[in-house]
């Protein structure tokens, strides 16, 4: 396990020392890694680092308004309104992979935007190991290691949490002072709800998600998993009322783990689950049924892309 107060002195000391007297942007998300990066480097920059939230159109329900009240205290925080540009990016798109390489080279675009507009030579990412793992060993892509472009325009990539674990990171954020809602949240994937659409991602398929996967949280979290989620994976026949319907199919998650390289199905309760499918399928008119994933990681991934 890290000593958390040392390696927030490590780190800190390392970002001055890589960053020098330039200008730094951060890639800012929300999730307890880049939430840990992004106070790390502004302790460490101050008013040369300039903290970027880039709403994707692929975000959490309510997210954006999280970041703006959580991260008020950073005065430089800028929200991008990049929906329109990413899911134009990613229409027609349908290979996982495809997907992460496109999202990864939109989010650094839009980094390289907002960095010709402040000067700065730096990007600052929330890296963690599982995700150079995953990445280099050919598991999937994460967005911001193995998607990321060929040619990008920053003098350097700066990661201060490349080498922990997720429960390594989130006992540097309770060091750091981070709100629960930040230290204790669950993982989201870089990516967003486009790894939690199969197939070609859709305003409509988008919504599904986003709407389950907030009814999934809020319904699981007293299990304390170590994360959980919905997924849209496809269309089925369902009746509604006295009417045939062909609606989306959702996939619920949830699992157990400790460091998210291996995890184990959780056991929910049936009558979570019944309340899980009942407020999915009276809240969204066009699912018509929802089940529940029982694999573990391995054989499966706990994304589905």
């Amino acid at each position: 396990m890290v000593d958390a107060e040392a390696f927030i002195e490590e780190a800190v000391a390392e970002i001055r020392d890589e960053v020098g007297d330039a200008h730094a942007v951060i890639a800012l998300s929300g999730g307890v890694d880049s939430s840990v990066a992004a106070t790390l480097a502004y302790e460490a920059l101050g008013e040369n680092l300039t903290p970027v939230y880039v709403d994707t159109g692929l975000m959490r329900k309510g997210e954006t308004d999280q970041i703006r009240e959580t991260f008020a205290f950073m005065e430089s925080l800028e929200v991008v309104e990049a929906q329109e540009r990413f899911l134009d990016a990613l229409s027609g798109v349908t290979d996982p992979e495809e997907k992460r390489h496109v999202i990864g080279e939109q989010f650094i675009r839009e980094f390289e935007t907002v960095a010709k507009e402040s000067d700065a030579d730096y990007l600052v990412q929330g890296t963690i190991y599982p995700d150079r793992i995953e990445s280099e060993g050919n598991i999937k892509s994460h967005h911001n290691v193995g998607g990321l472009p060929d040619v990008v325009d920053f003098e350097g990539i700066v990661e201060p949490v490349r080498d922990l674990y997720k429960d390594e990171v989130r006992d540097v954020a309770r060091e750091l002072g981070l709100e629960e809602i930040i230290s204790e949240r669950m993982p989201f994937p870089g990516p967003g709800l486009a790894v939690r659409v199969i197939g070609e991602i859709t305003a409509e398929k988008l919504e599904v998600a986003r709407e389950s996967c907030h009814i999934v949280e809020d319904e699981v979290e007293a299990h304390e998993p170590w994360q959980a989620f919905a997924a849209v994976i496809g269309k089925a026949t369902g009746v509604k009322g006295d009417n045939r319907v062909h609606g989306w199919v959702v996939s619920v998650r949830s699992v157990e783990s400790r460091d998210g390289m291996t995890a184990r199905a959780q056991e929910l309760p049936w009558e979570t689950l019944q309340r899980i499918q009942s407020r999915i399928t009276g809240t969204l008119p066009n699912v018509a049924r929802v089940v529940y994933d029982v694999t573990h990681k391995p054989p499966a991934t706990i994304e589905y892309e």
